[in-house]
């Protein structure tokens, strides 16, 4: 619950962050003030600040993931287990038809990986020292498959502009019922204002609460219809075989991580929930996607 809490209210503040400070540099009701210019003014708004912060996000993946885990990247391979690692990535990078991603080991105990980068031809691969302790060589291989599906697929890309669109219709939609509040509390007196009253801002502020909690939602359904795609793609480039045996083999996770909470969707397993809290998983449970692979035969 702690995960899913934070996840939250990650994708959260990036909007009440914006939201405040539009409000403090008197962005917001400058804009507001003039109607942000019709209809077609209030989207292109909400769309520089709904976008604009998904995408801010995604360029710095790479490095946030680097600097958030401690991820070393292999410049020159030091032993025959950095060898293999880096060859089994240029192949099935090969196979996937785009760019050698970096690759990089973290020190963690679980076993885990994560792929993220801004496009298909700069991306990074990362697996943790537990992963390549714990697996051998075709579970890793194919946990590496799965990865390279991740980037194959443009994931990191896609859920970037899922989040994006919804928090630009979160942004366009608190904005407009705050506009309408905000008429109400004032008698309709004074429309010319644009919604600039207390009724206008508290609306908008607890809106996109409401509404980017709805958002998450949607995020977290693409998030594990994904992984269904990159477990697809893992037996593909390594064995359907092997694809399922190291899906077996992190259940022995229990679904436990310590990659930080902005990089921890873009992991190989997610925590587990129950009822309610199932929406906002990043990751279908491991047995649902064993199971898709075994009927997908």
């Amino acid at each position: 619950m702690r995960r899913i809490a934070l996840f939250i209210a990650t994708n959260l503040a990036v909007l009440l962050l914006l939201s405040i400070v539009c409000r403090l540099f008197g962005i917001d009701q400058m804009a507001a003030a003039r109607g942000y210019g019709g209809m077609g003014g209030l989207l292109a708004y909400a769309a520089v600040f709904g976008m604009g912060g998904a995408f801010i996000s995604l360029a710095m993946s790479k490095t946030i993931a680097k600097w958030s885990t401690g991820a070393r990247v292999i410049e020159q391979p030091q032993d025959e287990t950095e060898r293999w690692l880096v060859d089994t990535v240029r192949r099935h990078a090969q196979n996937a038809g785009i760019g050698m991603p970096e690759v990089a080991i973290y020190d963690a105990p679980e076993m885990n990986a994560f792929a993220t980068g801004m496009t298909k031809n700069s991306s990074l691969v990362a697996v943790s020292s537990g992963l390549l302790q714990q697996m051998n060589r075709e579970q890793a291989g194919a946990v590496l498959g799965h990865e390279i599906g991740h980037v194959a697929n443009g994931d990191m890309v896609t859920l970037t502009l899922i989040q994006g669109v919804l928090n630009t219709l979160v942004i366009l939609a608190a904005r407009i019922v705050g506009r309408l509040v905000d008429s109400w509390m004032s008698g309709g007196r004074d429309d010319n204002r644009g919604g600039t009253g207390i009724g206008y801002f508290v609306t908008v502020m607890v809106l996109q609460l409401v509404f980017g909690l709805f958002a998450s939602m949607i995020v977290m359904a693409f998030s594990r219809w994904r992984e269904f795609r990159a477990d697809a793609a893992g037996a593909q480039f390594a064995g359907r075989g092997a694809m399922i045996s190291a899906l077996q083999r992190l259940q022995a996770n229990h679904g436990e991580s310590t990659l930080p909470q902005t990089i921890a969707a873009f992991g190989i397993s997610g925590p587990l929930a129950e009822g309610f809290k199932r929406l906002f998983m990043s990751h279908p449970p491991l047995e649902e996607r064993i199971a898709a692979l075994q009927n997908a035969g």
